[in-house]
């Protein structure tokens, strides 16, 4: 198993964000969380990659995150792509993804990684030199999600990829997401349209007021009435 969470609790100040969160990830798994605002998604991502401290079972490849900083937790294989996308706007694409490979000391294993998102992202290839704050959304997005995996990641963590994006690239950022899971890294990625990340995930868990209200497969989920009618809007 690669990610475990057993009994997990976060708070801001006295305000519960998650109560006692069970979630299992294993190696080479696409899981979604799927669930209103406020059910707690961008939390649970928070206290994975350690910007938010949590109460419970939080364990990486068997070991306990608690006592690690976000900069450690980078180094043991997680970065986190958080919602909003953080980028450097004044810094040319090629900076910002080589940013993400700052903890990395291998140059040509990362050369060779810089190769693998200009091959999922060739438009990044061609604006390698174009400042970010230039880019459209969409754009923006492919370079969040690369600087990233620039860290050589075996856990992305991917918060809301599609937000605010156009809907051609929203398709093309889905489908990068599932090549890189193919390509042997874990993903949890937090996103508001549920159809879309069902239509690419393996399992999924739906949060609720903080709690996991249901989880299952992606096809499982697809396909049950409530899911349907609450976040697919349809039936």
């Amino acid at each position: 198993m690669l990610l475990k969470l057993g009994q997990l609790t976060a708070a801001y100040g006295q305000a519960i964000a998650l109560e006692k969160i069970q979630l299992q990830i294993h190696p080479g798994e696409l899981v979604a969380i799927l669930g209103p605002n406020g059910a707690g998604k961008s939390t649970l991502l928070k206290v994975i990659s350690r910007a938010m401290n949590s109460h419970g079972t939080l364990e990486f490849n068997g070991q306990s995150l608690h006592a690690y900083s976000t900069e450690q937790v980078v180094g043991l294989g997680i970065c986190h792509c958080p919602e909003g996308r953080r980028l450097f706007p004044e810094l040319s694409v090629m900076k910002n993804l080589q940013l993400g490979a700052y903890l990395r000391t291998n140059r040509q294993e990362v050369e060779n990684d810089l190769t693998r998102v200009f091959s999922l992202f060739p438009i990044l290839s061609e604006r390698q030199d174009q400042i970010v704050s230039t880019l459209s959304g969409g754009q923006q997005q492919m370079v969040a999600i690369g600087r990233a995996l620039m860290g050589d990641p075996q856990l992305l963590l991917l918060d809301e990829p599609s937000v605010g994006i156009a809907h051609r690239l929203k398709m093309e950022i889905f489908a990068a997401i599932r090549k890189i899971c193919d390509g042997g890294v874990a993903i949890l990625m937090a996103e508001q349209d549920a159809q879309s990340a069902l239509h690419i995930a393996d399992r999924a868990y739906v949060l609720e007021h903080g709690s996991v209200a249901q989880e299952g497969s992606a096809s499982g989920l697809a396909t049950d009435d409530r899911i349907r009618k609450i976040y697919l809007g349809v039936g």
